[in-house]
């Protein structure tokens, strides 16, 4: 089976890319398969590199990436891709658009104001929530531009540099809690890991230096835990996520509450999905068999 690892992009994610990119190339079974490196600099790209490939194996992130745009294309392609769908993309890379479908589905998420490039900020609105608050673009991925604020000057800052990258700034509550993720793999959730990050909050430099962060594979209390995996489930079936894809959560008292959902997670060294797979006795060549596995499944066009 010729099977291209997709990786590079347009986005501000770029660089992360091409290290999932290397990552998974180095941990693919190369008796098993025809393994081709392919580097997108452009979108145009997709339809002549992947043109002949048996299955596309996506380490994109970001716009073009992950927001379903590329999936829609191999789609069309009649390319069996891995990981979830278009729609499902699309949702979770939005924001916005994901927290209205967990709000929408009872499920708990911080309170939020967006803003919109080019308009004037409501104050009122976002200071109504109450500092501190934690600004990020509404469709960004590995904390770019994403901070903690604590006062209207650092607010305006903050909002200026993250419009930078996106169009719409989410501008959300402050949940001082535990951060923890749960990995969905085929509709199971995997072992939670607990993150504490050496800085404030886990950002760029947190996920992807050595030791910027302590990762931890824990289980929670059995009340929490089984609070915790359902409301993973209950996001994994909300935003109709296939495959797999990762739920980031925050717990503040005992009550967790949902960050985003990520339907391409890192796959480098230092990522989580490899780590809480680990931890169930999932090696890193056998989760990526696995994810080829399913994705043919799902993709039968």
């Amino acid at each position: 089976m010729k099977i291209g690892v997709i990786m590079g992009g347009i986005s501000s994610e770029r660089d992360i890319s091409l290290n999932t990119g290397k990552e998974i190339i180095a941990n693919l079974n190369k008796e098993k398969y025809q393994v081709v490196p392919i580097v997108i600099d452009k979108k145009e790209d997709v339809f002549s590199k992947a043109k002949d490939l048996d299955f596309a194996l996506l380490a994109l992130h970001g716009k073009f990436g992950e927001d379903g745009t590329v999936q829609a294309v191999l789609q069309t392609m009649n390319i069996p891709y891995s990981g979830c769908g278009p729609l499902s993309s699309a949702v979770c890379m939005d924001k916005d658009m994901t927290k209205k479908a967990l709000k929408a589905s009872g499920i708990n998420t911080a309170k939020w104001v967006m803003v919109n490039k080019g308009e004037e900020i409501d104050f009122q609105a976002i200071e109504s929530i109450g500092y501190p608050l934690v600004v990020k673009p509404n469709s960004g991925g590995s904390s770019v531009a994403t901070g903690i604020v604590r006062d209207r000057e650092e607010l305006t800052n903050l909002i200026n540099e993250a419009v930078k990258y996106d169009n719409e700034v989410m501008v959300e509550e402050y949940i001082k809690g535990d951060e923890i993720t749960c990995c969905i793999l085929d509709g199971q959730v995997l072992p939670t890991i607990v993150i504490k990050p050496k800085n404030h909050f886990f950002d760029f430099a947190s996920k992807y230096t050595d030791g910027g962060a302590e990762e931890v594979v824990v289980q929670l209390e059995p009340d929490l835990q089984k609070k915790v995996n359902q409301m993973a489930l209950d996001c994994w079936r909300s935003l109709k996520c296939s495959v797999y894809s990762r739920i980031d959560m925050l717990i503040k008292e005992g009550v967790p509450y949902v960050l985003e959902a990520n339907t391409l997670p890192g796959m480098t060294k230092n990522s989580l999905f490899p780590k809480s797979a680990a931890a169930a006795g999932i090696t890193f060549a056998e989760l990526l068999d696995k994810i080829i596995e399913l994705s043919l499944k799902e993709r039968r066009f």
